[in-house]
């Protein structure tokens, strides 16, 4: 088996949740960057939907779901590198208060060699055109 140590990207993957504060619906898409090493636990392509997809399915606010999703792929896999990034539309900001069709949250956890090396890091965000 060859041994992995290249830079690998999910995304976007497609979820769903609720805002703990309002109740209303939370939609938006993650991206996941992984930079394994030859210790790494590599897991299926469909296992990063299903875990991302399990972290977003209860009530909650965005900045904690991609922490616990971050979290959650470091002890699983144990890459050199993680990078998790989320940008979703909150139907609170919509339906509610302010009413701003337009706003979105984007926003991302590094984890490893992705706070390390700045170029990996941009190699990371320029692949998902961020």
């Amino acid at each position: 088996v060859a041994q992995l140590n290249e830079l690998m990207i999910i995304g976007p993957i497609a979820v769903r949740s609720a805002c703990s504060h309002h109740l209303c619906p939370v939609m938006g898409k993650i991206w996941i960057g992984v930079m394994p090493n030859q210790h790494s636990n590599l897991i299926g392509l469909s296992k990063y939907a299903r875990l991302a997809g399990w972290i977003m399915s209860r009530p909650q606010i965005q900045e904690e779901a991609v922490v616990q999703l971050a979290d959650l792929l470091q002890q699983k896999v144990r890459p050199d590198g993680l990078a998790v990034i989320m940008e979703a539309d909150h139907f609170c900001m919509q339906w509610r208060g302010v009413k701003d069709n337009d706003a979105r949250m984007i926003n991302s956890v590094m984890h490893g060699s992705f706070l390390k090396d700045a170029a990996l890091r941009r190699e990371f965000l320029a692949l998902i055109k961020r």
